[in-house]
Parts: C-alpha cells; structure tokens; sequence
C-alpha cells in the first residue's frame, strides 16, 4: 500500500490525515517502527490508532498509561486465585517441587496488553496511549518491548513476538520524554486540523449537519482555540457540537445557537466567561460566518 492509497484507506474510515502523518505512518508500517505520535489533547492522536486498526483490518489492543503503572498491569500477572486452587488440589502431591513448577505455567498466566499483543498469532494494532502520563521507570521498560518485541518473564524467560505488531503510542507532551523511548521510534507532531480539514471530518461524522453547517461549526472552534483557554475544544467536542445544532434543529451557527450549545465545547466555566468577555454568541457566529 502506498502513502496515496494509505490517506485514501484513512479517509474511508474516516479519518482525514495531513500528508506529513500519512507519510510517517506509511514509514512505520514499511519499517515495522513505533510510531510516537505528540499533540496538544484533542487533537486526534488516539484515533490515529483507532483508524490504522479499522484500515488493516487487525485487532486494536490498548495500554492506557497512568502514573503508578507497572509491569503487572502492563505484561503480565499470575492467577493467583486458581494457583491457591491448586495447591489445595495438590497439597499432598508426592513431588511438591514439580508441582510448585506448575504453578507458573503458561495456564496460570494472564496477559495484559504488551504480553497480548507479543503473544498473538495474528497481527496487531498496539496502542501505548498518552505514555508521557506513566513514570520513567516504565519507559525504560518498554525499551526492551520496542526495541527486540520481546519481553522476559522470569518464570518462562523469553517470549519473542509471533507477528510484529503496529505499535503507535501518544503523548500530550505533559513530560518530556527520555531520548532512549524516542530513539525507538519514529515521531509525528499532530497540530489541530485547519478549518477545511476539520469541516470535512464533521460532515462526515455527525450526518444530517450537512457541508455548510460543517463549514461553519469548523470556523467557530478554529476561533475558540486561538483564545487563551484553559481547554481548547478538542474535534471530538467538534463534532458534539455540531450534533447538537442538528438536534436542536439549527442549520447555521447563528448567536442563538452558540448560545444553546457553547457547553458542548467548552466544559470549563471559566472558559465559557473568557468567551463571553471577548463578545460572547456574536463573535463567534460572525467568526463561523452564520450570522451576516
């Protein structure tokens, strides 16, 4: 598949890449690479992944990263519960060593994502979501998982990948990430879409709002995002809010209708009263060309 055909597959699923990402994902595929993908929250990073999976047609599996996140709760644990079992079962076995052995067999493994998606027959979409929100002790233990796509399990020793997954992972740049995660992977930048771009998401996401209404709703939270905000609506709040419009029977982006339906794009109040200090519902209908 080449880049051409790849932004095209993109776009049939619905999701309209820039070039530059088309080309760093067609890298990634081509090379077998992460993918490291920064951008403000919003933005579209995770469904980057989402988009990949659905145009390849492979399982997506995702890690979301939190701080505290270990090992156990990214590769692996032990049943414990069905290990207490058997023991139990196996308490006046004659051969106690072999049977602790057992213990830590295959069929009292249970797999969290990196061990999923290492362990599967088939190819796989792994998503490593919003990695900057996870401790540097963790990072460098994803060196080993996306550096060889193996990962050693003391009890086994080591599992290599049956089929190499397409692994993106996403950062909102919270932290800054150390060189040796980035050194394994190639990078991409996701600024918002320009308006155009944005529009032609919302017409195809939220049907009924027609090109115009699109066009418009894209104009308004364009405008919204160059304001000093403590959140910026994302495209996802985009697309809420042209929904919303269209439930509510709006067909432009007129004061009484951004009035109505501001809150599905900011969520903040001291947001909503930022905006309406620089003009308010008439601003931002002027500014999305619904009120001439």
């Amino acid at each position: 598949m080449r880049p051409e055909e790849l932004g095209a597959a993109l776009e049939r699923v619905g999701y309209f890449a820039d070039r530059d990402l088309v080309l760093s994902l067609f890298l990634a595929l081509e090379l077998e690479k992460p993918l490291l993908v920064e951008g403000d929250p919003g933005v579209g990073k995770t469904e980057v992944a989402k988009a990949v999976a659905a145009v390849l047609g492979y399982p997506l599996i995702r890690l979301q990263c939190y701080e505290g996140l270990d090992e156990g709760k990214a590769l692996y644990e032990w049943n414990y519960q069905r290990q207490l079992l058997r023991i139990q079962l196996l308490r006046d076995r004659p051969e106690p060593a072999a049977a602790e052995r057992d213990l830590f067999s295959e069929e009292f493994l249970l797999e969290r994502p990196l061990l999923k998606a290492i362990r599967s027959p088939g190819k796989t979409v792994l998503l490593i979501d919003e990695v900057d929100k996870s401790d540097p002790e963790f990072e460098s233990f994803l060196f080993e998982v996306l550096s060889d796509f193996q990962v050693s399990i003391p009890e086994l020793g080591t599992v290599p990948a049956r089929q190499i997954p397409v692994v993106i992972l996403t950062s909102n740049n919270e932290r800054e990430l150390s060189e040796g995660l980035k050194r394994r992977c190639l990078y991409q930048h996701l600024e918002f879409p320009d308006p155009v771009r944005e529009a032609r998401i919302i017409a195809a996401k939220a049907p009924g709002a027609g090109e115009e209404l699109a066009a418009q709703v894209a104009k308004a939270a364009a405008y919204l995002r160059t304001l000093d905000l403590r959140k910026k609506p994302s495209v996802a709040e985009s697309l809420d809010w042209a929904r919303a419009l269209v439930a509510l029977g709006h067909r432009e982006v007129s004061p009484q209708a951004v009035e109505a339906t501001l809150s599905t794009a900011l969520k903040h109040r001291a947001d909503q009263e930022q905006v309406a200090a620089a003009g308010g519902a008439g601003v931002i209908a002027r500014r999305a060309g619904g009120e001439r």
